[in-house]
Formats: structure tokens, C-alpha cells, sequence
């Protein structure tokens, strides 16, 4: 398997030294098949062209990397999204807009061949598989070194922190490399997104309620899951289509 890679930085310097790591990867190889200095040209090159790994600059001149991450969402959700920046503080943000790694200057070829990997991962298990209305019947996790296939059907919700998405059913939670973006395409209605970092089965939902919100430290809308019995937070943007999936299990 070949990578199709987009580099986007405003160093020439900085891109060169990114094509030739990239040139010594091999477990995935990766090709470079476009640059940008900066975050217009990578949405203009993305309208005409299509990769499957965007290396994003965090620090560039007008809308910086975060900003272009956010429209790459809309634009080539396809797309995994690796952050290469001299800068170690925005990490956090980094995975909270589901990139698949973040990696400091000077890079080494090592890290980067780990993030491509990842990429590849992701990719692999973001592709659709054969189902009802074009959804997924499995999902593909990996668990103490097996590779398995967990049922759609018995997943009640996804939920992000930092770097990976908890994927949980009624006995077993399991790590995924998907992105919560990824996983709400791909499975379609019969998940509702509750939280930037929640997808929660429509078939789960028992009740909405205002609870303490122990992170916040205040009060806010949550919905229990069954038959876990498990709290999650509710955005108030989202309490809307929440109170629409309980009401259709009438």
C-alpha cells in the first residue's frame, strides 16, 4: 500500500526535508502528490485533486493549521490528518480535532513512519463495508494483539479522548483509530453525534436529564445509556436531536 500524501507549510526548506523522510518510509511508502505554503492553496489543490494523508504546519501566515484541519472536515473527510509543527502546546487541540498524530520538529523518520501507519490504519477501517442503507454491519478493532470484528448492532456509543475513541458495548470497551467524524459518516442516522466527543446509538438512549456535570463543574444535559446505565454529556446544541431519537423509540 502507497500513501498519497498533501504537505502543507509555509517553509520551502521545511517541505523538502518532509518529501525526503517520506521518500525513506516504506511500511506503508508514501507519495507525495501535492504542496501548499499555506491554507487557501491546500483547500484550492483539495477542490481538484484528492490524498490520503494531509502533513499540516500548525503555525502559518492567515488561517493556520487548526483552522485548515476544521475544513478539511467538510471538504475531504476521507482524509487523515497528521500535524507537524515546532510546537508541542497545541497538541491537546490537535487530537481534540481527531488528527491521527502529532509530530514536533525536527522530525525523524521513525515518528513519521509510525503516523503514517496510523494513517493507514484509519483508513483501512474507515472504508464502507457492504450493509443495510449503506452502512457498516462490522467494525474492525484491535484487542491484546487480535484483530477482531465487533457487530454495529452491539455498539452503544463512541466516545474521543485525546488521542483515540472509545468504542463500547454492553460487556467490552475497545480502542479504535477512527475519528468520531469518520465513524458518524460511515454509520449514518443510527447514531446520533450528542458531544463533539460522543456518538451514542439511537437503539441505546433511555432518558435525558439535567445532571452535575463533574467536569464542568455545573449542571448540563445528559442521556443515560442502557443497559450500561452510563451518563454522557449532551451539548445543548444537540438536546434537540437527542429528545427526537427518544421520542422515535416510542
Amino acid at each position: 500500500m502507497t500513501l498519497t500524501v498533501l504537505i502543507v507549510d509555509d517553509e520551502e526548506l521545511a517541505r523538502l526535508r518532509l518529501r525526503s523522510l517520506l521518500a525513506d518510509c516504506t511500511d506503508p511508502a508514501a507519495e507525495v502528490v501535492g504542496e501548499a505554503p499555506h491554507a487557501p492553496a491546500a483547500v484550492q489543490w483539495l477542490r481538484e485533486h484528492r490524498a490520503d494523508v494531509a502533513l499540516l504546519d500548525v503555525q502559518m501566515p492567515g488561517a493556520d493549521g487548526m483552522a485548515l484541519a476544521m475544513t478539511l472536515r467538510d471538504i475531504a473527510p476521507h482524509m487523515a490528518v497528521v500535524f507537524v509543527t515546532a510546537h508541542a502546546e497545541h497538541a491537546v487541540r490537535a487530537f481534540e480535532l481527531e488528527a491521527v498524530d502529532y509530530l514536533t520538529k525536527p522530525v525523524r523518520r521513525e515518528r513519521l513512519q509510525a503516523a503514517l501507519q496510523r494513517a493507514a490504519r484509519r483508513l483501512a477501517q474507515a472504508e464502507p463495508a457492504a450493509g443495510p442503507a449503506g452502512g457498516a454491519d462490522d467494525l474492525l478493532v484491535q484487542d491484546r494483539g487480535r484483530l477482531l470484528r465487533v457487530p454495529v448492532a452491539e455498539v452503544l456509543y463512541f466516545k474521543a479522548e485525546l488521542k483515540y475513541v472509545t468504542l463500547r458495548t454492553a460487556a467490552h470497551s475497545y480502542v479504535l483509530d477512527d475519528s468520531l467524524s469518520e465513524l458518524e459518516q460511515r454509520l449514518g442516522p443510527a447514531f446520533v453525534r450528542v458531544h463533539r466527543n460522543a456518538l451514542v446509538a439511537r437503539r441505546a438512549m433511555r432518558a435525558l436529564e439535567r445532571r452535575p456535570d463533574e467536569e464542568e463543574g455545573s449542571e448540563g444535559w445528559a442521556v443515560r445509556v442502557s443497559p450500561t446505565d452510563e451518563w454522557l454529556s449532551v451539548s445543548r446544541r444537540q438536546v434537540p436531536a437527542v429528545k427526537e431519537a427518544l421520542a422515535g423509540r416510542r
